[in-house]
């Protein structure tokens, strides 16, 4: 089960967006893509928990977030398999394990937990909460964001992650994003 939170070896770039809910990393993560023409690694829980929400209308269980987290690291790895360079990833296991931290109590497996924090990454672009906040299906916080922003902030800051603050219009973030990459690359 180990084996499949595992990063696969590569010398590619990893760039991942991160924060919370609706803060517009989908959106941006393309956009970086599509600017480096690079491949983009998108959120699996998003598919996954869309598929649970139209089956059986119940949002995200402390029983979801292992299979969301084999899925996030089979697509990443997959990706990475195709690049030599960089990879945008939509998300990461570290996210995922914020996010179980912060709906459940501060609980989290503890195999989630120890790849989340094992598996590297170049850089995290913190997306701000500057932007509306969107409904649909699977967002249930709009009047938490301050509070979530905060969390995903200080864990980046108490594991020592390397991370930018992306705020601003969507062309503002961009320009700022494509700035930040372009250092590391």
């Amino acid at each position: 089960m180990e084996e499949k939170l595992k990063q696969i070896e590569s010398n590619c770039k990893r760039v991942v967006l991160y924060g919370p809910e609706s803060t517009g990393k989908t959106t941006l993560s393309i956009e970086l893509a599509k600017h480096f023409n690079v491949h983009w690694v998108p959120e699996y829980a998003r598919d996954y928990l869309q598929k649970v929400w139209d089956s059986e209308k119940r949002i995200c269980e402390p029983r979801d977030i292992l299979p969301i987290a084999f899925g996030q690291m089979e697509l990443e790895n997959k990706y990475v398999k195709k690049s030599d360079s960089l990879i945008i990833c939509d998300t990461n296991l570290f996210e995922t394990m914020v996010y179980s931290k912060y709906y459940y109590g501060g609980n989290c497996d503890p195999l989630l937990e120890k790849y989340a924090l094992k598996n590297n990454y170049d850089l995290y672009l913190l997306t701000d909460i500057d932007i509306p906040w969107e409904k649909d299906d699977l967002r249930d916080k709009p009047n938490e964001r301050e509070e979530s922003f905060e969390i995903f902030k200080n864990e980046l800051i108490k594991n020592n992650l390397p991370f930018e603050l992306i705020n601003g219009t969507r062309i503002e973030r961009l320009k700022k994003a494509i700035n930040c990459i372009n250092k590391i690359i």
